[in-house]
């Protein structure tokens, strides 16, 4: 404890130094690792010809290591310390004739202009910049400038350090501003033996004589994983992209010691584009005892599934990782915009990065496997990609389901974990004479359609919710033959096209289109689409047209994201508008709205207002999600008791077993004996 500073301060005074090398004596202090980490970088910048300065050398082994292994013996060290410099001379004197040790001040160097192809800092800048005072920033800028003198045109200046924030930013915007070229490598870590959690990185700062009026920097960074560098647009996108590394770092030196309270999220980037490729999520399951080969795997959620409850929610993944039985479970959830070459190669591609997410206790060589559903990555084919003012880019994407069903969903990318809309797609049938021999039997190409939308399935566990309000509907013997229904909300369509007897407002005319054309969605006399503000049209009806509709339904989600409130948007239930909406019904009639609200308070409020308005107010939650599906009715209070409730619900099965109602009624029975009375 002696040997550490009083103050950062010191770290840039001589005295300390002096101290601090004749109380350790012989023995060499490396700061941020040894040679053979930083081998590899520097061998890149250090040729056996080059001259080569080292600042700040101290008593660390790196000269001599280089010296020894012929990468450079042309090299000059200086510290500020007479006790390291001594020592040093001892030690190389008679082995090393070629690398001389000097005692100078790197802030005021002898040495003539142009004089070194290299100059070498391991840990001196980070030393010396230990705050940023103005007195400590003007020292730096002096030593930046005595590097730059004593550097010819085309050398390097290569900085090890940690690269805190303040230092990284100091070094770049002053070499950038000079012209210079900045390259950033996060050194390799040695494992276990790494002597500090954070990364090492080394600066590579390139000179080249300044232009006069060109603002143009260069600025790259080198991930450890990979040689060709990144190019950066500026020096806070260079500083954020490697605080990204070192919270990396800190991640996994933590879970590699204790277990994961809570579930870890984090995103593995594509090298060439920087776009997210795999999203992990490290879940520990402290109920499973560990033994022998449960340890840890890996669980990659085939394509177009993650938005499923068990792969896209906290409680869905421990349930998965408990079934599992495993002690820590990472799942890899695939993004769209990228290419995947199956199971073995994902495997290939991870296997290094996932083992630093390993848990505490893993036997040593322990083999980790690969888990999926059925064994393979799934089948994801984007079919349509666009963009709307209203509701930003979205993407029509054709995935395979749980089994050999195929689904078309409709995604917007600022919430791209939640399906919009879902229609399931038709096995394609063939034509006569086209039916395929035994023997010529194969697999469908992933890219191929698999066909019509099938306009009888409700994919969304709340679209069936809300039709099941229709229990609400007519005598206690049956459903009405015809009903006049009005939505709000039409997306990818599947919700109309299920029921088929309204019409649909839609604000976003880009949605009609996607409807249309890759939902099967189609107008007729007994479907009409307005595309305008919902707010807007059922205002006017209830002006000019008022108790005309069976039913209105609200499907509506909202594109302020900062409200705890997805759908609907706020003024789609202020009381001023929802009585609007009680006008517009007929005396029977019965409100449908879908309620995705995270903040209890303002779910509250929501239920209050539609109290006010709707006396009969009951309410459905969706297993496994946040939509809450509410369905309202002007009657007084009580009117539907559960006995009554339920002898609707009967009756609506028995008359969605007619013919020409291809509806599967056994969900509509069960979300109406299901719904709880609100009061």
């Amino acid at each position: 404890m002696e040997l550490l500073p009083r103050s950062p301060a010191e770290f840039g005074s001589a005295r300390y130094w002096e101290r601090f090398f004749r109380q350790r004596g012989q023995r060499p202090f490396e700061w941020y690792g040894a040679f053979p980490e930083l081998c590899p970088v520097l061998h890149k910048y250090v040729r056996p010809r080059d001259k080569v300065l080292v600042v700040g050398c101290g008593n660390s082994e790196l000269s001599e290591q280089m010296y020894d292994m012929g990468m450079c013996e042309d090299i000059v060290n200086i510290d500020i310390s007479d006790a390291v410099i001594r020592q040093m001379r001892e030690r190389s004197a008679s082995t090393r004739p070629k690398m001389s040790y000097l005692l100078m001040d790197m802030l005021q160097m002898d040495f003539p202009d142009a004089h070194f192809q290299v100059v070498l800092d391991k840990g001196t800048l980070d030393a010396l910049l230990t705050d940023e005072e103005e007195a400590t920033l003007a020292k730096v800028d002096q030593m930046f400038a005595e590097i730059s003198r004593v550097l010819q045109v085309g050398g390097r200046y290569l900085c090890v350090s940690l690269a805190q924030a303040h230092v990284l930013k100091k070094a770049v915007e002053y070499f950038s501003r000079e012209g210079w070229v900045v390259r950033v490598h996060q050194v390799a870590s040695s494992g276990d033996k790494q002597q500090f959690v954070l990364p090492v990185f080394v600066y590579v700062m390139t000179k080249f004589r300044k232009i006069p009026g060109s603002a143009a920097q260069i600025l790259e960074i080198c991930p450890e994983e990979q040689d060709k560098p990144m190019r950066v647009e500026n020096a806070e996108r260079l500083v954020a992209a490697v605080k990204d590394r070192q919270h990396y770092a800190l991640l996994c030196s933590q879970i590699s010691k204790t277990p994961c309270r809570e579930q870890v999220s984090l995103d593995l980037c594509d090298k060439e584009s920087g776009k997210p490729r795999y999203t992990l999520h490290v879940v520990d399951s402290p109920s499973v005892k560990p033994s022998r080969d449960n340890h840890f795997a890996i669980f990659i959620i085939p394509q177009g599934r993650e938005t499923e409850w068990l792969f896209g929610t906290e409680e869905g993944r421990r349930q998965l990782a408990a079934s599992a039985g495993f002690v820590r479970l990472l799942t890899v959830a695939l993004h769209r915009e990228q290419h995947y070459e199956g199971m073995a190669g994902i495997q290939a591609e991870l296997s290094g990065k996932v083992m630093e997410l390993a848990p505490p206790g893993l036997p040593a060589r322990q083999q980790v496997p690969f888990l999926s559903v059925g064994g393979d990555i799934g089948v994801r084919a984007v079919q349509h990609c666009g963009s709307s003012p209203l509701s930003g880019d979205f993407v029509v994407e054709d995935v395979r389901g749980d089994g050999t069903c195929y689904f078309r969903r409709l995604i917007f990318l600022q919430n791209r974990n939640v399906v919009q809309s879902e229609a399931r797609l038709l096995a394609p049938t063939p034509l006569p004479g086209q039916k395929k021999r035994r023997k010529d039997k194969k697999k469908p190409s992933p890219a191929e359609p698999p066909g019509a939308i099938d306009k009888s399935y409700l994919c969304c566990e709340h679209h069936k919710a809300m039709v099941a309000g229709l229990c609400l509907l007519g005598g206690p013997d049956a459903l009405p033959g015809e009903l006049a229904v009005l939505v709000v909300g039409l997306g990818g369509g599947s919700l109309p096209l299920f029921v088929h007897d309204y019409f649909v407002v839609e604000i976003d005319p880009s949605m009609l289109e996607v409807a249309t054309r890759w939902f099967g969605f189609s107008q007729g006399d007994r479907m009409q689409v307005h595309v305008c503000d919902g707010l807007d049209y059922v205002a006017k009806l209830a002006a000019e047209a008022p108790a005309q509709y069976d039913a209105i339904m609200f499907d509506v989600d909202s594109k302020d994201l900062t409200v705890g409130m997805s759908c609907p948007p706020p003024a789609f239930v202020e009381k001023p508008f929802l009585q609007k909406v009680k006008t517009v019904l007929k005396p029977e009639g019965v409100f449908v709205l879908n309620l995705v609200c995270r903040d209890a308070g303002l779910k509250e409020s929501v239920l209050a207002a539609l109290r006010d308005i709707f006396p009969l107010l009951y309410a459905r939650s969706i297993q496994g999600e946040v939509n809450e599906i509410l369905w309202c009715q002007a009657g007084p209070a009580g009117r539907h008791g559960p006995a009554e409730l339920g002898a609707r619900a009967r009756a609506l099965e028995e008359a969605l077993r007619q013919p020409g109602r291809p509806w599967d009624s056994s969900w509509a029975l069960a979300d109406m004996l299901q719904a709880r009375h609100i009061l």
